[in-house]
């Protein structure tokens, strides 16, 4: 299989080096300095904080030019309909591997609803200059799936295919046959605690506020009561069930943990609310449809 990484972000960098690492034909779609750093020396990679940097000389393109089996796409929620232009002239299958509330159709509709898959990277890690700095055995965890799925839940050919694929690079996928109704309960979790860590400057300081905690646990509430479906997976019912001073502690000491601390919420760039942004707004409209029914 010939696969094309759209995006060379910290979840594009560390899917990309880990595929060429298990000696996959894969390239790493990248522009402007990005695209410089990769080609003077790779992907660099860093556990945590550590002072060890690992050099992956993963191939890079700025224009490529087709001939792909299937292009996995990395991208903030925001740049997704100015990327689905470029998608379109590429040859086949495209797998979307971020956040995304808004469902399949609007990407078929572009795309072609028969290319389309959908799913979600369960890595982080944050941008240190040129280097990808990842959460401590994030990318490899048994414990942390990378669901992908068809967008009518059907297990086909193509579905198997990928998730072979992935898993002889030593990833964990896994077929999830609610793979929109996964996005969605997931947006209606992390929207909170994104904009909460993002305005508090960082996961640390919002363990610290047990007020704004609590506010992000209501929200937390309020979204996934309005989900036009039950949420997936199950667990996340317990939000709305278990008492609200037992989820606040279990939530500041996830904000304190290791875990957390190389994740996407230490992420303090202009783009991060501006993904929020949208992230509600496909939520808000999810839900409206939901409602009118």
């Amino acid at each position: 299989m010939r696969l094309l990484v759209y995006g060379a972000g910290v979840l594009g960098s560390l899917y990309a080096a880990r595929l060429h690492e298990a000696g996959l034909d894969v390239s790493l779609l990248a522009r402007g300095e990005r695209l410089a750093a990769l080609r003077r020396h790779g992907v660099r990679l860093a556990e945590g904080y550590g002072p060890a940097v690992k050099q992956v000389p993963v191939p890079v393109v700025d224009h490529p030019a087709g001939g792909y089996d299937l292009t996995a796409v990395f991208v903030r929620t925001h740049q997704v309909d100015a990327v689905l232009t470029s998608l379109a002239d590429l040859d086949g299958d495209v797998l979307f591997l971020l956040n995304w509330a808004a469902g399949a159709q609007p990407l078929g509709a572009v795309l072609g609803h028969e290319r389309v898959l959908l799913g979600f990277g369960s890595a982080g890690g944050t941008m240190d200059g040129d280097i990808v700095r990842y959460r401590p055995a994030g990318l490899l965890t048994r414990r942390v799936p990378m669901p992908i799925g068809e967008p009518d839940g059907r297990t086909t050919p193509r579905l198997d295919r990928i998730l072979r694929t992935f898993r002889a690079a030593g990833l964990n996928a896994k077929a999830e046959p609610r793979m929109d109704a996964w996005l969605k309960t997931h947006a209606a979790f992390s929207v909170p605690l994104g904009q909460a860590a993002y305005a508090a400057g960082g996961p640390e300081a919002l363990a610290d506020d047990p007020g704004a905690v609590r506010d992000m646990i209501r929200l937390m509430r309020d979204n996934l009561a309005a989900l036009p479906m039950p949420p997936v997976p199950r667990a996340f019912a317990a939000l709305r069930t278990l008492p609200e001073g037992l989820l606040v502690a279990v939530l500041r000491r996830f904000l304190r943990s290791p875990t957390t601390a190389h994740s996407g919420l230490n992420d303090t760039s202009p783009a991060t609310p501006a993904e929020l942004d949208r992230l509600t707004e496909q939520l808000r409209a999810a839900q409206s449809r939901g409602g009118s029914r």
